[in-house]
């Protein structure tokens, strides 16, 4: 006789999954809002700030890009202590993310920066634009406009490499599993729940991020017209 499956038995455990869902949640929304404000600011020091500042930041770029997610997270949470800055699991989390995502995501913007052309910039100024007002409107804005799928795609991600923060023990989704699975044994219906969810909120964030992208490039086009 085959294996039999048996959902019931995660009955018990709702409120962990409810924990874990919440604490994933929580991460991705937070490190995506604080993600993508440092990388506008990543970005446009590195097309316009003094050449130390690019090279400095550029540094913080390849580190991030050429380097594993996991290690980052355990250099924050393990590492930093050894110089006396003790950070709880929760925080080094929110960092290791906020730095992974920012990182990607300044590279993706750059590429929408580089793509404006100087003389708009130009026109900006000559028709009275102060330098915040023509780099928001004729650069950031179209900026994000071009880049913004891969935008999208990035943060999800990040969203589904914050199963990794588990290993410094943050109660998140792959850790209320993990948590489950050592309890009852049933790997198998864990894990097949845990990777629907994660589904789920890898659909709900690209429909929620197409929904927010439609109003707010909508409205900028009608704001310029």
């Amino acid at each position: 006789m085959g294996p039999t499956l048996d959902f019931l038995t995660l009955l018990p455990y709702v409120s962990e999954l409810l924990k874990g869902l919440t604490t994933t949640v929580i991460l991705t929304v937070v490190t995506t809002l604080t993600g993508l404000a440092l990388a506008v600011a990543v970005a446009y020091l590195r097309v316009n700030a003094q050449p130390w500042v690019r090279w400095g930041l550029g540094g913080y770029v390849e580190v991030t890009r050429n380097t594993p997610f996991i290690v980052q997270l355990f250099f924050i949470f393990f590492g930093l202590p050894g110089l006396g800055i003790k950070i709880d699991a929760i925080t080094a989390a929110f960092i290791a993310m906020t730095l992974n995502l920012a990182a990607y995501s300044a590279e993706i913007l750059r590429a929408g920066i580089s793509a404006t052309a100087k003389g708009q910039l130009e026109a900006g100024r000559a028709l009275g634009m102060t330098t915040l007002q023509s780099y928001r409107h004729i650069v950031l804005v179209p900026a994000f406009a071009r880049v913004y799928p891969a935008l999208i795609s990035q943060s999800i991600i990040v969203m589904l490499g914050s199963a990794v923060v588990s290993q410094i023990s943050v109660f998140d989704l792959t850790y209320a599993a993990n948590f489950i699975q050592s309890r009852n044994f049933r790997s198998f219906e864990v894990y097949l729940l845990i990777t629907l969810v994660y589904l789920l909120l890898a659909f709900g964030m690209r429909r929620s991020f197409m929904l927010v992208g439609k109003r707010v490039f909508a409205y900028q086009q009608g704001e310029q017209r």
